[in-house]
């Protein structure tokens, strides 16, 4: 068996996130967190917004609450997406940007709350998932 052009890393196919138009006019629009997580409920987008507004309101239990829907939501998708728990969520296609922002303000919320193991493995997590999200999205 002659293993010549096949690449020995090959993982999983970079798993890309619906486009979710409506809400993303919302959002640059300027609506609110809790407009758009009342009408988008299982947008990771809508909660992961939600979070960035209280966490820079310095209430940073809800922060962690709503990232962690945000976070839970973004699993949802990813998965009726063909996602298999794990593999690239590229940071760079604009869908998968609500889900990948989300973590990391899980990762910060749990950080801010003394939750260290969980701030670590969110860390890897969004490390895993794209190298450049952190600093795409802080």
């Amino acid at each position: 068996m002659s293993l010549a052009g096949k690449n020995l890393l090959d993982g999983p196919a970079p798993t890309y996130l619906p486009e979710e138009t409506e809400l993303l006019a919302r959002v640059q629009a300027g609506d609110i967190g809790e407009d758009l997580a009342k009408a988008f409920p299982k947008s990771p987008l809508a909660w992961a917004t939600l979070a960035e507004e209280t966490w820079a309101d310095c209430r940073v239990l809800e922060a962690y609450a709503y990232a962690r829907v945000g976070y839970h939501r973004g699993l949802d998708a990813l998965r009726g997406n063909g996602w298999k728990g794990h593999g690239p969520i590229p940071v760079s296609h604009e869908p998968n940007r609500g889900f990948l922002k989300a973590l990391l303000l899980l990762g910060q919320a749990a950080a801010a709350i003394g939750e260290a193991d969980e701030a670590e493995r969110i860390e890897k997590f969004l490390n895993d998932s794209d190298p450049s999200a952190k600093s795409e999205l802080s």
